[in-house]
């Protein structure tokens, strides 16, 4: 099964943690990482910049698109990453999700195939 794992933290989180605490993060990621590698494969990821830098594109009904500068709305959250795995199974996603940083809320959403889509 594929799963897309979503990681939320708070802004300011990281510019403001200590050298200790990056390390903390970075070996969370690293036990995720080795978790996945063990029980299905990481297929990729990535960090994310802030919201403050995304671009939303918005179709209205009457046809028109608006592009905006930022994101469409102020959250105490926001997605600062993810990872694209292929896992057995639901439980295992979220054992290897447990293992990411504490302060995170993370989230574990199958991935489905659109019948007639071909992304290549």
């Amino acid at each position: 099964m594929r799963y897309v794992v979503l990681m939320a933290y708070r802004p300011g989180e990281w510019e403001d943690a200590s050298e200790q605490v990056r390390q903390e993060y970075f070996d969370a990621h690293h036990a995720f990482e080795r978790y996945v590698d063990e029980h299905g494969r990481r297929v990729s990821s990535a960090a994310l910049c802030d919201a403050d830098l995304a671009t939303t594109v918005r179709h209205a009904d009457d046809g028109t698109v608006t592009v905006t500068d930022g994101p469409f709305v102020e959250l105490a959250e926001q997605v600062g990453g993810y990872y694209d795995v292929e896992l057995p199974d639901l439980d295992t996603a979220i054992a290897a999700a447990r293992l990411l940083p504490r302060a995170y809320s993370v989230e574990v959403r199958p991935t489905v195939q659109v019948e007639g889509y071909d992304a290549s």
